[in-house]
């Protein structure tokens, strides 16, 4: 087992990874832009170095830094989280060349799955159902429209590398494509350096469903279960639950089973999620992603499983085997996540950064808190909203929906705006409550 961990990221996601490791007993690197000096996991892990400015560029997107920290710091391992270089198979390879192990999957494999357009070309081989769309990368914005003519409008530009809502841009007529193609373009060229796009048929009135999948260097890999992560405003996800309640139960087995064997026929190691695209009125799946690291949502399916998903990703790290066996995964209850933003969804979800002059954190039997703010913070401008995730877990959905609007009802932030009452609205909407929602709603239903 590693001594030492750095810890590629910042806000709750490197607080949660510092946590899983001091429960191991491993001690931790913090890194930090200068305006997260007084940040919470710089605060909490053993050590933290200054990595650069506020310009992601300079700072956690800085491979060189990084690396130079962990040397100095003599971290056996680095652990990136998500966003930043978690997908980065660049930086997965530089871990390698200085004897540094990465937690998450090799270079080679994040190449081949992280990237979107390889990816879907690898489900294709294995057998996995796919969106229609082009073979491989698009040239320019001419094949741009040649593939959007063979396919039939609508279609969705898509950046094949990076995450997070980037880089995705939805084409209703051939007017707005050339618009939307470059402006896709450059999104993800600043986000993740690689502006490559590729193209499918838009599916409307579908749902977001994932699956969690572990896999070590055994050739051993296994399902947690499916994420219904349908709610979504603008290609980023709101809320997120599990199980997916619609699905029956040979859809889910179905569903399960192709993403273990796209899984093992990449020669998957560590934590990854393959997503779905999923039609009710047919019955029908596509494969859409698979994101090649831990994911926002990893708590909702910790919650139903009992599988801590960081400590294992820090086993499989280190040479470890599964804990488990997919015998031993059963899923029990509901959990739910609402994500919370300082942001104001009255002013078209305007970021709200700012100090934080009050915060009181829900608690109680089924109520989990992942954040990385404190009373008196400054919530930088530079970088992503996110407050903190609430999580809770319920005997059954009802009951999940009962704890979260409790948990959201004591949560208080003042300071800045957030986007607590829009989460409320979500939950005491009926078409939610009857679970009759897709990736659409949000944008087609006034809360």
């Amino acid at each position: 087992m590693f001594d030492k961990i750095l810890i590629a990221n910042r806000g709750e996601i490197a607080v949660r990874i510092i946590r899983a490791c001091r429960e191991m007993g491993i001690k931790t690197v913090a890194v930090f832009s200068e305006p997260d000096r007084e940040a919470l996991h710089t605060q909490l892990a053993d050590e933290a170095v200054c990595i650069g400015s506020a310009k992601v560029s300079d700072s956690y997107l800085d491979m060189n830094n990084i690396i130079s920290a962990a040397v100095e710091k003599q971290a056996q391992a680095i652990h990136p989280g998500f966003g930043f270089l978690s997908e980065n198979s660049m930086f997965a390879g530089v871990c390698k060349d200085c004897n540094i192990k990465f937690i998450g999957p090799k270079g080679s494999v994040i190449d081949a799955l992280g990237n979107k357009a390889n990816a879907r070309q690898m489900m294709i081989n294995a057998g996995v159902p796919v969106i229609p769309g082009s073979d491989g990368i698009l040239a320019d914005v001419e094949q741009a429209y040649e593939m959007a003519d063979k396919l039939g409008y609508p279609v969705i530009v898509k950046a094949s590398a990076g995450g997070g809502g980037k880089g995705i841009r939805i084409v209703r007529k051939k007017e707005e494509l050339k618009e939307a193609f470059l402006s896709a373009q450059s999104e993800t060229k600043a986000a993740f350096g690689d502006d490559s796009m590729y193209m499918e048929k838009l599916i409307e009135g579908a749902r977001h469903v994932e699956v969690q999948i572990l896999g070590d260097s055994f050739g051993n890999v296994i399902h947690l279960g499916e994420r219904d992560c349908s709610l979504q405003r603008k290609n980023q996800k709101v809320l997120e639950e599990t199980p997916c309640e619609v699905l029956s139960e040979s859809t889910r087995a179905k569903i399960c089973d192709s993403a273990v064997r796209a899984a093992k026929a990449a020669g998957y190691e560590n934590a990854g999620t393959i997503e779905f695209l999923y039609d009710e009125d047919s019955d029908k799946y596509y494969f859409m992603e698979m994101n090649t690291r831990v994911q926002v949502e990893h708590p909702i399916t910790e919650m139903v499983t009992g599988v801590d998903i960081v400590k294992e990703q820090i086993r499989i790290a280190a040479g470890e085997k599964l804990l488990y066996t997919q015998d031993d995964i059963k899923i029990s209850g509901h959990a739910i996540e609402c994500r919370i933003n300082a942001e104001n969804p009255l002013l078209d979800f305007r970021p709200s950064p700012g100090r934080i002059k009050s915060l009181f954190i829900p608690g109680g039997p089924g109520i989990r808190v992942d954040t990385a703010v404190y009373q008196g913070y400054e919530i930088p401008p530079y970088y992503d909203s996110m407050l903190a995730k609430v999580i809770v877990h319920g005997r059954d959905r009802d009951e999940a929906i009962a704890k979260m609007k409790r948990a959201l009802y004591e949560f208080i932030i003042e300071g800045v705006d957030t986007n607590i009452e829009y989460q409320n609205k979500i939950l005491n909407n009926k078409q939610f409550e009857k679970c009759q929602y897709n990736t659409s709603f949000l944008e087609n239903v006034k809360l």
